[in-house]
């Protein structure tokens, strides 16, 4: 990360996190200088894109104060409850004001282009963009092979209906697995079959009898930061999933969802293992940014491109959004934004590893260590009654997601467990969940 970048985004997260509250004098620009290890020059820089942005304003001759925002900061869970269901991201660290500035200048430099109906492919200047951004996570590929969607769920629906050129049909996924996307291949009427993973991973025999003899259209994965299991594939894993799609003809749709919300370590994902043009490689902006602004990228193989664009028809994403989301990309707010909410669900897991090690002694629950994502599956003894469980911590005020809806509806090898989520989890509120959990789970359970 550029100095400029670090400097700019510990200033917000002082500011955001109340180190400097509203009407507040920031410290002069030669004092922050010396402060952060940077020149005056880089300071001035970052006070006044903070300015900007409306979050400090400046008073000659006095100096640098914080803005007053009436509610800013106040987006507090409902009175005493302890959010571990929720899979959207923490409303108070959403990029509110650095979206709308890009807003504003996505208008003042598109101007009318942005009220015509566009490209089925989506806005030139973003796929344009998302060449080095992909790059950057070991995704190579033209513009030409990009397609922005209406979110990773409408590249879902158009890839689980259209035909592939293997002349295959059945969709074979993970078990447990996107339960929304299960439902919905169940309600079209898509095949599907599923094949057992767990918090150690997958069976590669077993895959690869599914690929060789299933007749599998497409192996649906997510390799990194699974939803609801928490963990990711190892790398032989990663590569190993590759090289047996292009062996047997069995397109891989990975769905990289968590892209931008795992640890600074390198991690290569499936796509960058292939040398077959069998993965096709999906990126939501969602978890990052926020639900509403509902667009994803689908890179797919040249062989898909005329089918899927056949299939996409129209021009179906703001073209708004996605002038906003290139100007976004290119300033280097996404980057910083990126750390910081990295950074913050990183903390939160280490809280939840933390108070796992704490109450959880006796080891009732089982839970794979996850240091990042925002996921963790806690499997149960088969004695535990789930629905007993999450009634007696819904009436504690806690929140949880049960296992259940994470199966193909006819899939008998269920494993008993509780998805966890930290996204909206307060960090100080954590431990006393995980407490209770592992309590009522013993109540429950006649441990």
């Amino acid at each position: 990360m550029r100095k400029y970048d670090k400097v700019l985004m510990e200033m917000e997260q002082q500011i955001s996190g109340g180190s400097y509250r509203s009407g507040h004098k920031l410290p002069s620009v030669r004092s922050a200088a010396a402060r952060y290890g940077c020149s005056v020059s880089t300071v001035i820089r970052a006070y006044r894109e903070l300015e900007q942005k409306h979050v400090i304003y400046s008073i000659p001759q006095s100096g640098y104060y914080v803005v007053e925002q009436p509610g800013e900061g106040s987006l507090e869970a409902e009175d005493g409850i302890i959010d571990f269901g929720s899979a959207s991201p923490d409303l108070n660290v959403f990029p509110y004001l650095d979206f709308q500035h890009c807003l504003n200048k996505a208008i003042d430099t598109y101007k009318y282009h942005l009220f015509t109906y566009g490209e089925t492919q989506g806005l030139a200047a973003l796929r344009q963009t998302l060449v080095p951004h992909l790059a950057d996570a070991q995704v190579f590929a033209a513009p030409g092979r990009i397609f922005i969607t209406s979110g990773v769920q409408q590249a879902l629906g158009i890839l689980a209906k259209m035909p592939f050129p293997n002349g295959k049909e059945t969709v074979l996924v993970e078990q447990p697995s996107y339960d929304i996307y299960l439902r919905f291949l169940e309600a079209e009427g898509i095949p599907v079959c599923g094949i057992p993973r767990s918090g150690g991973g997958i069976d590669l025999q077993l895959l690869e009898e599914y690929f060789r003899t299933g007749g599998i259209k497409f192996f649906y994965t997510m390799s990194r930061y699974h939803n609801p299991l928490g963990t990711s594939y190892t790398k032989e894993e990663r590569q190993a999933i590759a090289r047996l799609a292009g062996k047997y003809d069995v397109y891989v749709v990975e769905d990289d969802y968590m892209a931008d919300l795992g640890d600074s370590r390198p991690f290569d994902p499936i796509a960058a293992f292939d040398r077959s043009g069998h993965v096709i490689y999906l990126k939501s902006f969602s978890k990052i940014i926020f639900p509403g602004l509902s667009l994803g990228a689908a890179v797919l193989p040249e062989p898909l491109l005329p089918v899927f664009k056949a299939h996409k028809s129209y021009m179906d994403t703001s073209l708004l959004s996605q002038a906003a989301l290139d100007i976004y990309i290119k300033n280097g707010m996404y980057e910083r934004h990126k750390h910081k909410i990295r950074s913050l669900y990183a903390e939160r897991m280490a809280r939840l590893n933390e108070a796992l090690l704490r109450y959880n002694s006796a080891g009732l629950i089982e839970a794979p260590r996850v240091d990042s994502g925002i996921y963790m599956q806690m499997k149960l003894p088969q004695t535990v009654n789930l629905e007993q469980l999450e009634k007696r911590l819904h009436k504690r005020k806690i929140r949880v997601v049960s296992g259940k809806g994470f199966y193909l509806s006819g899939y008998l090898e269920r494993e008993k467990f509780l998805r966890i989520s930290i996204s909206r989890a307060r960090p100080e509120h954590i431990a006393t969940g995980v407490a209770a959990i592992v309590e009522e789970a013993a109540a429950t359970g006649w441990w």
